[in-house]
């Protein structure tokens, strides 16, 4: 199990690399929600100022 972890030697530059894709991936998946939700948020606050103004 250690000769995994150590990657024949290269463990330095190969965890490395997987933590800084893990991370980029990460962020992928995160922003885009993060927009998906303040979005909808804003849309639903015009939403409802459009509709509290709208003459009766």
């Amino acid at each position: 199990m250690s000769e995994f972890f150590q990657m024949g030697g290269y463990a330095m530059y190969v965890w490395p690399a997987y933590l800084v894709t893990a991370a980029a991936l990460v962020v992928t998946l995160v922003g885009p929600l993060r927009r998906r939700t303040r979005m909808i948020r804003e849309l639903s606050a015009v939403t409802a100022q459009r509709n509290t103004q709208r003459p009766k």
